[in-house]
């Protein structure tokens, strides 16, 4: 892959989630279990009703917590507060991560679907809370999530991104649509590729995508 189809970047954003850990590592399963159980407390539902809720919003909405917001009017703030209260212990540093996104020429970024807080605390179980310039999450979208491209453009404005020169790593495929129509170089960091016309690139290994771009 040539180096000068990045040459133009100037602003690298990156997804936390699957995309700054490896998916093995499976941190999202206490997530998923506190959004579980978030879900059956706020509606007072059984867990299979609850379990099949957080799916369907995810689906439906992009996250679990639009679906509460838009459908039952959730507060945002103990939500995030209280799914994303989990333990880091799976969690290692990669020096070699953090070498190869502090050398990309520009501002790095991470932008997720959850937290700030809980984006930094992620970060510094990596090592790669020196590498990032700036953290962006949910509530800085307020609080619509992605993939819905309203989402990119309040972050995005926010952090003053000139989206033509810059690009998006994500695992999630349908949060690189809206960049990919803004003008960003899209990369989707995930096992298996998808092929659609709005993915740039694929990498199962981000440090090794980096390093050959770099």
């Amino acid at each position: 892959m040539p180096k000068n189809r990045f040459s133009h970047v100037k602003t690298w954003v990156f997804d936390l989630d699957n995309t700054l850990y490896p998916p093995a590592v499976r941190l999202f399963d206490q997530i998923e279990v506190k959004m579980t159980r978030f879900v059956m407390e706020a509606l007072g539902v059984d867990h299979d009703r609850a379990n099949h809720l957080r799916k369907h919003y995810w689906r439906t909405y992009g996250t679990t917590l639009a679906g509460l917001m838009r459908e039952h009017d959730i507060d945002p703030g103990p939500y995030l507060h209280d799914v994303h209260d989990i333990s880091f212990e799976a969690l290692s540093p990669d020096p070699h991560l953090s070498e190869l996104i502090q050398s990309l020429p520009g501002r790095k970024l991470v932008y997720t679907n959850g937290s700030a807080p809980y984006a930094a605390k992620v970060l510094k179980a990596r090592g790669l809370d020196a590498a990032f310039d700036e953290i962006y999450g949910v509530e800085h979208a307020d609080y619509h999530p992605k993939p819905e491209r309203r989402a990119f453009e309040t972050v995005f404005g926010l952090a003053g991104i000139d989206t033509e020169s810059a690009a998006m790593f994500e695992d999630d495929p349908r949060n690189l649509a809206a960049p990919h129509d803004m003008g960003m170089r899209t990369v989707h960091v995930a096992e298996t590729p998808v092929e659609a016309e709005h993915i740039h690139h694929h990498t199962e290994d981000l440090a090794q995508f980096l390093a050959r771009i770099t």
